[in-house]
């Protein structure tokens, strides 16, 4: 199994990267948590170091190799534990994670339904599963140091999707529609609907 990969950034899309280790290019799936990490400070022909989560994908009459990777074993270590949760597999987690770790451990350790049913592809029932197996389980992720980036994602939500429309409906442009609902999801860590979104919206624009 591979457990790491060394080598230089070849490209870097959406969900993945290409890293060439001595002429032979791998590509390695990473959460937009950690994707946006790589975004700030790796450019094509840097070398990178990833941790890699290393699994087989089985489809009918083949088998799959897939590589998730991570700039740090403590990163790998959260998702190893989120994919113990009843149906969550690599793919879904892999999916899921696109805030910091840090924020979705203390969501986490706190039981916010809210903000864990806001990630991709966990509902309301799988956010209360996570609580359950999870809670008072992941408490020291809540220190890694990734909180910086908290208010970015690769691709806007559905809740940021209506908050959009709403604001445009209201007369605003896109692009400044844009910039308020990044600014509010910046300050508000713990928005987790449509409702709750808005009304930061709304308080950001009153202390303007």
């Amino acid at each position: 199994m591979i457990a790491r990969i060394y080598g230089k950034v070849v490209e870097k899309g959406d969900t993945h990267v290409l890293i060439d280790r001595g002429g032979i290019v791998y590509e390695v799936f990473v959460p937009a948590a950690v994707m946006h990490r790589i975004e700030d400070s790796f450019s094509p022909g840097q070398e990178i170091s990833l941790m890699i989560y290393h699994y087989y994908q089985v489809e009918p009459s083949r088998s799959i190799p897939v590589l998730i990777g991570f700039l740090s074993e403590v990163e790998k270590e959260f998702f190893q534990e989120f994919i113990t949760v009843s149906g969550i597999g690599p793919r879904a987690a892999l999916r899921a994670l696109n805030q910091p770790i840090s924020l979705i451990a203390n969501a986490i350790d706190e039981a916010d339904i809210n903000f864990l049913k806001s990630l991709p592809g966990i509902g309301q029932q799988r956010a209360k599963e996570i609580v359950a197996k999870l809670q008072h389980k992941v408490a020291k992720f809540g220190l890694i140091q990734d909180s910086a980036v908290k208010g970015k994602k690769t691709c806007p939500t559905d809740m940021e999707e209506e908050v959009l429309a709403v604001l445009m409906q209201l007369g605003y442009k896109k692009p400044e529609a844009q910039a308020m609902i990044g600014k509010a999801l910046e300050n508000g860590a713990r928005i987790g609907t449509t409702e709750e979104l808005l009304n930061e919206v709304y308080k950001q624009k009153k202390v303007k």
